[in-house]
């Protein structure tokens, strides 16, 4: 299967890849060294640390592999979060927050193409209006 159509499955490595393929992002490094995308000064994509909110519900093990996307808006965030076959999720911690969850265990359920559109969403939810209008201008929808 080509690489180079998207429609592979997504890997965690493309997280990284597509996030620093965009225009103007810096990385930092949070607690833990684990990596904080931003844009501006403004997270978009992080990888969390372990937390007491996110739980295997079978074992109660803390989760060790979410990653958090920023959304634009509530409607969006309810849209990845509201179906509950989807990839997505949320915890109590990130009600009022603009931003989905995502396990890695579980990043392969998305085709590459998939995660490169919730990494784009997450960085113009970030970026500076006329960042954001630079990028849709180069890029505009199919």
């Amino acid at each position: 299967m080509p690489d180079d159509d998207g429609t592979r499955p997504a890997r965690v490595e493309d997280v990284h890849e597509l996030a620093l393929a965009m225009p103007h992002v810096t990385v930092v490094h949070g607690t833990g060294g684990n990596p904080v995308y931003q844009v501006g000064g403004k997270s978009f994509i992080f990888f969390r640390n372990p937390r007491p909110d996110a739980v295997d519900p079978e074992t109660g093990q803390r989760y060790s592999d979410v990653i958090v996307f920023w959304v634009e808006s509530e409607a969006d965030k309810q849209a990845l979060v509201q179906d509950e076959a989807s990839q997505f999720f949320t915890t109590p911690h990130f009600d009022g927050h603009p931003s989905v969850l995502l396990r890695a265990g579980r990043i392969g359920e998305l085709t590459r193409n998939e995660l490169a559109e919730v990494v784009q969403d997450a960085w113009l939810s970030r970026a500076s209006a006329r960042r954001a209008a630079a990028w849709l201008s180069a890029h505009p929808p199919a």
